[in-house]
């Protein structure tokens, strides 16, 4: 969802500065690991620093709700809307290192349609890069994971796609290319053309690799 179907990286570079000041860490350091994981993973992996063995889930749930609070700024990826408008909703999905309150809310705010089957971090155990999530969305659309494509902006999500065995095309809306570590690169969804024929999907890239 961040970074994939909507931009919201001026309220999640907010939230995380505040927990930053507040510890005392490197901003630029921690968005560098958060992208693409669930909040409470990276608390966990920031707080072995300078508190081993803390629980952090009460801190995770606070920024949770200031994020829920703050959708200033959120939008959609570019293309998303026309692509979303292309596809029968029985055969997408979306697989998200958010909690379902804030995806919800933050893929109504950028004036997207919710999916049918939503798969966030807090109905699963093992968050990207674990393969769970992408596994469970296959699951719940029908379809085998080798027949799935998943679009993902960040190094562990497509960790998350690779290790479930699915295609993988990456999006340059959230880190380099070169940090991606896929074999198709698109800017946004304007590189991409749909067609069906059948009952069974093309898609044409402007593959920037």
């Amino acid at each position: 969802m961040d970074g994939t179907l909507v931009n919201s990286n001026a309220v999640v570079e907010r939230a995380w500065a505040y927990w930053a000041r507040r510890h005392g860490l490197d901003l630029p350091e921690l968005l560098h690991y958060s992208h693409g994981r669930p909040t409470l993973a990276t608390m966990n992996y920031f707080g072995e620093r300078f508190a081993p063995g803390r629980d952090w889930t009460s801190e995770a749930d606070e920024m949770q709700r200031m994020e829920q609070e703050d959708l200033s700024g959120i939008r959609a990826i570019p293309g998303s809307a026309e692509i979303l408008a292309q596809l029968d909703p029985d055969r997408w999905a979306v697989v998200t290192s958010a909690p379902r309150q804030l995806a919800e809310s933050r893929i109504e705010s950028a004036g997207l349609p919710l999916p049918r089957v939503l798969v966030p971090a807090d109905e699963i155990t093992n968050g990207k890069p674990h393969p769970e999530g992408y596994l469970k969305a296959a699951g719940l659309l029908g379809f085998k994971a080798s027949e799935c494509i998943v679009f993902e902006d960040t190094p562990p999500g497509v960790e998350a796609g690779l290790n479930a065995g699915m295609q993988v095309i990456g999006l340059l809306t959230t880190v380099s290319g070169d940090r991606l570590g896929t074999s198709h690169l698109i800017r946004d969804y304007f590189d991409l053309r749909i067609s069906a024929e059948g009952g069974r999907f093309a898609i044409e890239i402007h593959d920037l690799k």
